[in-house]
């Protein structure tokens, strides 16, 4: 495990091999984004809270989604036709990410691991073009949607937020659309949960994750703005 100090190059992370058991690679650092696309092609991303010097992890097991291979319930595709969402790309993404950042759950479970550092370091990625949202709307209000990071052929999924049901499941529907649309090979949702494994998340290795990941990364950086050609209309 690297501790980060002032000295060390934005780019220098070790291999996630020398990650511990629970996944840890590095501690310490400055969210620039050098280092944040460093740590992304390396397969490595931070999640920390803001009591924590800046936690570099790299999981295993790592959950990742094809996008070919979404699973939409019975009842998603209901909500699908029927609740009148309309969903957009790139076009809110400061919203996206501080609705993302808004405590959930009761004291003394609540709270957020979106630091005002990350809300930064990411809108600043986003303003480089690597940083992109999906935004669920429904009569106008924001009401849910997700953000994460593109690289060459990868799209690594960082959180998502639903103000009503189903918005964030629409959310990942639309991003998967774009996915398949785009050529981006597979969204990373790093962490395994049940909500994702429903939607078609798989567990791999590191070992294989990150060789999936070198595929993907051997295609050119876009830093164009995301269109979504069409809306999920109700």
């Amino acid at each position: 495990m690297l501790l980060i100090t002032p000295d060390t190059p934005e780019t220098e992370f070790p291999s996630p091999d020398a990650a511990t058991d629970e996944g840890l690679v590095a501690v310490g650092g400055e969210l620039t984004t050098s280092r944040l696309l460093s740590a992304y092609r390396n397969g490595i991303f931070p999640w920390y809270s803001n009591d924590q010097p800046v936690l570099w992890w790299s999981p295993e097991p790592r959950a990742v989604l094809f996008p070919e291979g979404i699973r939409i319930s019975r009842s998603l595709r209901k909500s699908l036709r029927h609740k009148d969402f309309q969903v957009t790309a790139d076009t809110d993404f400061a919203a996206v990410i501080n609705a993302c950042a808004e405590p959930r759950g009761l004291p003394p479970y609540s709270g957020t691991w979106i630091t005002e550092e990350m809300k930064t370091a990411y809108i600043e990625l986003h303003n480089l073009g690597y940083g992109h949202s999906i935004e669920v709307w429904r009569d106008g209000k924001l009401v849910g949607g997700m953000y994460g990071l593109q690289l060459g052929r990868a799209f690594f999924g960082e959180s998502m937020f639903s103000r009503v049901s189903d918005a964030s499941k629409v959310a990942m529907v639309s991003l998967s659309e774009y996915a398949v649309r785009h050529g981006i090979d597979f969204i990373d949702c790093q962490l395994p949960t049940d909500h994702l494994a429903r939607m078609g998340a798989v567990n791999m290795s590191r070992n294989a994750y990150l060789e999936l990941l070198g595929k993907a990364l051997q295609h050119g950086d876009s830093t164009a703005t995301w269109s979504l050609d069409t809306e999920t209309e109700g």
